[in-house]
């Protein structure tokens, strides 16, 4: 059935707000509903550790309900409050990817789409298509689905998923063909071939991983989840047999402070911010614009021992720039500085606006006077003649001036069509630069009917990003080898790789070699990470541990990845890598922390169990605390606050800074070992003198 062909309005653009280490009221207000929910026993069920607390919660309810006491029901309240704040820290990491849902939301606007069937078309809702589907979009539209562009080339709105308002360029026949639905085309048109039904585009992969519905468990939060199991049981069976013990020594126990005792020797602290620390890792991925298939790719990213980057585009900038002027035998700096100036006004390339840039920062040339220009005509840079020049008329008994620059060959024939020649020593000089990797443009000039000369060579090279050589120091404190991949010749990626500072060089590489390598590296027991765009570049994508996809590259390198990066900007693959230690160390020293305070709470629990018939143990209340009663309640309400204490670290995560792992281990040891004994003693005194201020003790 046809309908009318609407055109959309175009979308406010996707932009992820910046991640904050505090908490508002707002936030907390709006995660409130989740946390409840998340009570259900069903669900936490998945958490053995606070699945034990709510139990305990519960029984303690019931015990408060049969046997009435302020104790009683203060103790079965702030249990309650332990198990809520555990849930509330998941449904405020989780909330931080709603809003960025519902802003992708707004790009799965029903449209209409042109679809070809045999020699025409038919205007077909989005919904209805399927893969293999083809569509014709032109400037105004919306694409209706996720594709690869198998017919022309258009300018497209990208910033409803990037959050880029620069349109890009997707075209067919290359590594920038594949196309998102929702985004908007702006320029000429294009055919696009279907890759994705409705339901199951990138959008709604982004939506549904932003959100957290599809995330699991990761390999180490398993094993982490098995560790805690294990320790809850041990400390259960503790409690059980410490009742017999208790009745036989003459000091028989409440079963309400047993259930006290035991939830606070288990490791809740951990056990509740466990998997808001994994949310809060995939969204601070999301916040950097780089899309994680899953939580393993994030963790794996933790652990990278090597890392493939490209040369082009990652380690330098990928347009050659002008570096050096060297003049030929006899002719003066500043004259070759001047004609590489004026040859270079009509080149609009890269390379040619490079040139005005060097020679103005190392000679001062500006921008000519109006009067030394009049009656110039300019030559642009042209593919066909590889020169761009300008011929200058006489003036004022000067003979006119031509001046030509560009590849050697062609400048050089230039030359000697005029009856001139380059000599021996340019041809050295081109050779040299070729030779160590640059491209060399030689400038001449013809005065009036004289035989045109060489002037001297200007040296283009492809530049090393700034910081790039810091960026690989800092990798290499943290033990990770980088291996620079480009096609180039091995002398001219030796030369690069030791200005960037890279480990290690693979030079003249094709797919087969990027794969022979990486699968090489992970026999020897690394980890593996490498950013790719092409087609060609899937097979590596797939077989590296983290395999970052380039949003601009073909739907096959977007398949094979298991991230995908919506800048397109491959120097990322160094943050994604930061990224990824930052969660494993923050999951680290919460759990050292979580495991040290328990140490704080059986001194502040099990003296005030026991004092009355064992009065040596009043050695052991090192925090004098005021009561049993007291210290008990204290311990309870601290195991529950530290939680929210915690949550904006969890979120924010740990701040990383690359050292060795022996660092890192001492560093963790000392900040959250140490504090995780002394932050109890301190705030569990502080709320003893709460509670006996309050008459509660």
């Amino acid at each position: 059935m046809s309908t009318t062909l609407v055109k959309q309005p175009p979308v406010t653009p996707h932009k992820v707000p910046a991640a904050t280490s505090t908490l508002s009221p707002r936030q907390l207000a709006a995660a409130l509903p989740g946390a409840l929910r998340g009570l259900d026993p069903r669900r936490l069920w998945d958490s053995p550790v606070m699945f034990v607390v709510e139990v305990g919660a519960a029984f303690t309810t019931v015990l408060a309900i049969l046997e009435p006491s302020a104790f009683a029901w203060s103790i079965s309240v702030w249990l309650w409050l332990t198990v809520v704040f555990a849930t509330l820290a998941e449904s405020v990491a989780e909330g931080r990817g709603k809003a960025q849902a519902a802003s992708l939301r707004a790009t799965q606007r029903e449209t209409t789409a042109r679809k070809v069937v045999g020699s025409s078309t038919t205007e077909v809702p989005s919904s209805s298509l399927r893969v293999g589907d083809v569509v014709i979009v032109v400037a105004g539209e919306t694409i209706p689905g996720d594709g690869d562009v198998i017919e022309g080339v258009a300018s497209v709105d990208e910033s409803a998923i990037t959050g880029e308002s620069a349109p890009v360029i997707r075209e067919s026949g290359g590594d920038r063909s594949a196309v998102t639905g929702g985004t908007v085309v702006l320029s000429d048109r294009i055919v696009v071939r279907i890759t994705a039904p409705a339901g199951q585009t990138f959008v709604d992969r982004m939506i549904a991983l932003v959100e957290g519905s599809e995330r699991q468990k990761t390999p180490n939060e398993v094993a982490l989840n098995v560790l805690l199991t294990t320790l809850t049981i041990v400390f259960l069976l503790a409690v059980v047999t410490l009742q017999p013990f208790a009745v036989y020594s003459g000091a028989p126990q409440q079963l309400i402070v047993l259930v006290a005792l035991l939830v606070c020797l288990i490791p809740t602290t951990i056990g509740a911010l466990l998997s808001a620390i994994g949310i809060a890792g995939m969204d601070r991925l999301v916040r950097r614009n780089v899309l994680a298939m899953s939580g393993r790719a994030v963790e794996a990213a933790g652990d990278v021992d090597v890392l493939l980057l490209d040369k082009t585009g990652t380690i330098t900038l990928g347009n050659r720039q002008a570096a050096d002027l060297l003049p030929a035998p006899g002719i003066d700096d500043a004259l070759l500085a001047d004609a590489a100036q004026l040859s270079s006004m009509a080149d609009e390339t890269p390379e040619g606006r490079s040139v005005l840039v060097l020679v103005k920062e190392r000679f001062g040339l500006r921008e000519r006077p109006e009067g030394d220009l009049v009656g110039a005509e300019l030559v642009p840079f042209q593919a066909r003649t590889r020169m761009s020049g300008v011929d200058l008329p006489a003036a004022s008994g000067r003979p006119s001036r031509l001046v030509r620059k560009g590849a050697a060959a062609a400048v050089t024939h230039w030359v000697r069509t005029t009856g001139g020649h380059s000599g021996a020593d340019v041809a050295a000089t081109v050779d040299a630069i070729s030779a160590s990797g640059g491209t060399p443009l030689v400038v001449a000039e013809q005065l009036g009917d004289q035989p045109a000369r060489v002037l001297g060579v200007i040296h283009l090279k492809d530049v090393v990003k700034e910081g790039m050589r810091e960026r690989f120091d800092a990798l290499r404190a943290m033990g990770i080898r980088t291996v620079m991949v480009t096609g180039d010749n091995p002398l001219t990626a030796k030369a690069i790789g030791a200005e960037a500072g890279v480990d290690d060089v693979l030079a003249e590489a094709t797919p087969e070699d990027k794969l022979a390598l990486i699968r090489r590296e992970q026999e020897g027991g690394r980890l593996v990470a490498m950013a790719g765009d092409g087609t060609n570049d899937a097979p590596a994508l797939a077989q590296a541990d983290v395999g970052v996809a380039m949003n601009t590259g073909t739907t096959a390198a977007k398949e094979a990845g298991n991230m995908v990066d919506l800048d397109s900007n491959p120097t990322k693959l160094l943050e994604i890598v930061e990224i990824g230690k930052q969660l494993l160390i923050t999951r680290g020293a919460l759990t050292t922390f979580s495991v040290a305070n328990d140490v704080a709470k059986y001194f502040a629990i099990l003296p005030a169990m026991f004092v009355v018939a064992f009065p040596q143990l009043g050695v052991l209340n090192v925090m004098h605390l005021t009561s049993p009663q007291s210290a008990i309640l204290s311990a309870v309400v601290f195991n529950a606050l530290i939680i929210v204490a915690l949550l904006p670290l969890a979120l924010r995560g740990v701040r990383y800074t690359p050292s060795s792992a022996s660092a890192l281990l001492r560093r963790n040891l000392l900040v959250y070992g140490l504090g995780g004994v002394i932050a109890p003693f301190v705030g569990i005194k502080l709320i003893d003198l709460l509670v006996t201020a309050l008459g509660m003790s």
